[in-house]
């Protein structure tokens, strides 16, 4: 994350989009996120999955990712091409999943007001720096510890550990 500065339009979506939503269950037999891809969001936005670009980035309300703990969820997100999530608040465990996953999660209850559906933004989630490119304004997220920013940086928390260990 350090200097990467991330680009996308938005899909935003409302309080406690959980796992189910993100992605059902019946496409929960594997890990991969080309099958899983597809599926994302299916049963929320139906045309998601054919509407989204890469980089594309979601904007939400409080408790997202709420739910069961199926760690299929952030991977179908970023396995869509998703680049971040930015949101009022996240549940706990999507919260853990996604940093493991090495998804940019950022915390920005006024951001989120102040984006809507289709905007494009610009985000830099080492600062915590999201500007809103289709109306103007700006705002800062919560920063994650750098430790937590450097296992996302690094694509997620098995590569984290394969660096640490070629050290």
């Amino acid at each position: 994350m350090a200097g990467d500065t991330l680009r996308g339009r938005v899909f935003k979506y409302g309080d406690s989009v959980d796992t189910d939503v993100i992605i059902p269950a019946r496409y929960c037999t594997g890990y991969h996120p080309e099958e899983l891809a597809p599926h994302c969001l299916e049963d929320l936005d139906a045309t998601f999955a054919e509407r989204v670009h890469p980089g594309d980035i979601i904007v939400a309300g409080n408790n997202f990712g709420c739910g069961s703990s199926r760690e299929n969820a952030p991977i179908a997100i970023k396995g869509a091409g998703i680049s971040c999530v930015i949101a009022k608040s996240f549940a706990r465990i999507f919260f853990r999943n996604s940093i493991n996953i090495g998804l940019p999660i950022l915390i920005a209850p006024e951001a989120v007001e102040g984006i809507e559906d289709g905007d494009e933004i610009e985000v830099d989630p080492s600062r915590g720096i999201i500007s809103n490119l289709s109306r103007s304004g700006s705002w800062r997220a919560a920063l994650l510890p750098p430790e937590v920013q450097e296992i996302i940086e690094v694509g997620g928390l098995v590569e984290y550990v394969r660096t640490r260990l070629s050290r």
